[in-house]
């Protein structure tokens, strides 16, 4: 318990009509497993999917927080649980699309060992500078770098992350050479970016509302294929000379392979519902994240277009962790 945090949802004020699943499922709590820290997106998309779950159908969803290897170990512990709707995860693009590719070694088959249960969210990257910075563009960042080979530099929140590769990417395709600074928080990349000591952070949107609210960082571009809805004024990468550019953050639950089709699609079924309301919608667009809620097919085929997309991103680049 000691690294693990654990909230359960107890749906007492549930309807009747709808306290118990069907075939008797389930008459014990769920585990929602999320595998990165508490307070993060993953973690906090995963509270609000359990709690509105949970007060709509009476069951106890309890949200456990496994975070370690890129939320590979919160993956393995939901690929090895058996397949009887007990243990649910979250799993997200750096432990379900690119750590597959990334790491030497993974310790389970994506599209083998789950079974997809729906896309729950997206969203872009957001390219920021500091207010000081004379860069208002992407051509201009990259006029810049271009003119300073080796010298300008990005921060991102990790080695591997969406952040990272998408840099890595556009540094191949502008031909500039931008050096790449993995950081282990976003709050130390903001303070290196707004004292200078950077030039440039591919952020998550809302590790920068704060400062981009108070006017210290300016977004250059989005990351997503058309503008996103939460900053209509912000142009996409593809906009600024890179057709048919996307890098997306999203989040999905999976469960073990082999789950009971009654089972996966009742998860669905109140997944969906879930993220209807307009509650859910207005709590991530704070964020940035726009809801989706996909069937499971259509998340098996989201899944196998972006393990097949990062593995060539990783492969291009050279990228590996061990």
């Amino acid at each position: 318990m000691d690294r693990r945090t654990l909230f359960t949802f107890a749906g007492a004020l549930a309807t009747p009509r709808i306290a118990r699943a069907q075939g008797g499922y389930p008459d014990r709590p769920v585990r929602l497993i999320a595998p990165f820290p508490p307070g993060g997106g993953t973690d906090m998309i995963s509270r609000e999917i359990g709690t509105r779950v949970a007060a709509a159908t009476g069951w106890t969803v309890v949200v456990e927080n496994r975070p370690g290897a890129g939320g590979n170990i919160g993956l393995d512990a939901v690929a090895k649980a058996a397949p009887d709707g007990y243990t649910i995860g979250m799993g997200q693009t750096a432990n379900l699309a690119i750590n597959p590719a990334l790491y030497r070694s993974m310790p389970y088959d994506v599209l083998r060992d789950f079974t997809p249960i729906g896309l729950v969210a997206q969203q872009p990257n957001l390219i920021v500078v500091a207010k000081q910075s004379p860069v208002r563009s992407l051509p201009d960042l990259f006029a810049a770098a271009r003119a300073r080979p080796g010298q300008l530099s990005a921060g991102h929140p990790g080695n591997g992350t969406v952040g990272h590769l998408s840099g890595e990417v556009l540094n191949r395709q502008a031909g500039v050479q931008i050096v790449q600074v993995p950081y282990r928080g976003a709050g130390n990349v903001v303070t290196d970016l707004l004292a200078g000591r950077l030039d440039v952070y591919s952020a998550n949107p809302l590790s920068v509302k704060g400062v981009l609210e108070a006017g210290d960082v300016r977004a250059i571009a989005v990351t997503s294929a058309a503008r996103a809805r939460a900053f209509p004024d912000v142009p996409t990468v593809a906009e600024q000379g890179f057709p048919g550019f996307e890098a997306m953050n999203w989040t999905g639950l999976v469960a073990p392979a082999k789950l009971p089709e009654p089972i996966l699609t009742r998860w669905n079924e109140e997944m969906r519902r879930a993220l209807s309301g307009p509650e859910i919608g207005a709590r991530l667009a704070t964020e940035g994240s726009e809801p989706v809620g996909s069937t499971p097919a259509e998340f098996r085929a989201r899944l196998a277009t972006e393990i097949t997309k990062w593995a060539q991103i990783v492969r291009e680049g050279q990228f590996r962790l061990d």
